[in-house]
């Protein structure tokens, strides 16, 4: 009796027939630089050690990632697509950019097939004139896009549960905004939502979240205190500078933080 084809043999056996219908015999080595989403998965896993199929599926919901699909929907990856891939989650990771500035930066050509040097890290830093390092901001303070979404279009996107949200307002990591009583979130609190849904796997709850919290809120009032007078100058010119120093201290306190953690960490596993 013949052996009963798994989903995965399917999956294999209709991966071979779209990419023949897309090259011929000269296109063989094009064909296998293709991959399933699950062999991405295990391609990233040593660098990416949290990197998951959900995870994956959730950066094409957001319109990072635009796989080939074949006729029965598999997602085909190409080296371009991983390359991309591995760029965006080094943004998170490293630079703990948002979704919103990955898609700025991406859009701007960096990383992905065709953008600049995209399996090499991007420094948090360069040297600038006179020795001094220029920092770019891991993220902009200035206003947002605007938008606003839904509580029920939030736990779709971030596939968080509604009891954790709850939490997380009860301890003031997020506040949302109440209109015609539904909530609703802005873009950055729907990704701290997303941060905190990934946390969660682990056990992570939002009262373990106030230390973040309050470290954020410390370092806050610092930077604060630091450009407080010319924040609040009336010239346009040099509040703009402050906002600049600002999003560029943010930078610096940011990847200190993160390099402190690093080391921290690096201690328990010895």
């Amino acid at each position: 009796m013949a052996a009963q084809a798994t989903p995965a043999d399917a999956q294999q056996v209709e991966l071979e027939l779209a990419e023949q219908e897309h090259g011929g015999a000269g296109d063989v080595g094009k064909r296998r630089k293709s991959l399933t989403i699950g062999a991405v998965c295990k391609a990233l896993a040593q660098e990416f050690p949290d990197i998951s199929i959900s995870k994956i599926r959730y950066l094409e919901d957001q319109k990072l990632l635009t796989p080939r699909r074949t006729p029965g929907g598999y997602r085909l990856y190409t080296q371009g697509d991983v390359a991309r891939l591995r760029t965006i989650l080094r943004m998170q990771r490293d630079e703990f950019l948002p979704l919103r500035v990955i898609r700025q930066e991406l859009a701007a050509g960096r990383g992905g097939a065709g953008g600049a040097t995209p399996d090499v890290p991007p420094a948090p830093g360069r040297v600038g004139r006179e020795g001094a390092r220029s920092w770019r901001a891991s993220v902009s303070v200035r206003e947002g896009t605007g938008a606003l979404y839904s509580i029920d279009d939030v736990l779709e996107d971030t596939k968080a549960e509604a009891k954790l949200v709850r939490e997380l307002e009860e301890y003031g990591v997020v506040k949302g905004e109440l209109r015609g009583g539904v909530r609703y979130f802005d873009e950055t609190e729907r990704e701290i939502i997303a941060a905190v849904a990934e946390l969660a796997r682990y056990g992570v709850g939002g009262r373990n979240l106030r230390v973040f919290r309050s470290s954020a809120d410390r370092e806050a009032n610092l930077l604060q205190q630091i450009l407080a007078p010319a924040l609040r100058s009336r010239n346009p010119e040099r509040r703009k500078e402050a906002v600049e120093a600002l999003e560029n201290l943010a930078a610096v306190a940011t990847h200190l933080k993160h390099l402190l953690l690093i080391r921290d960490l690096r201690k328990i596993v010895r």
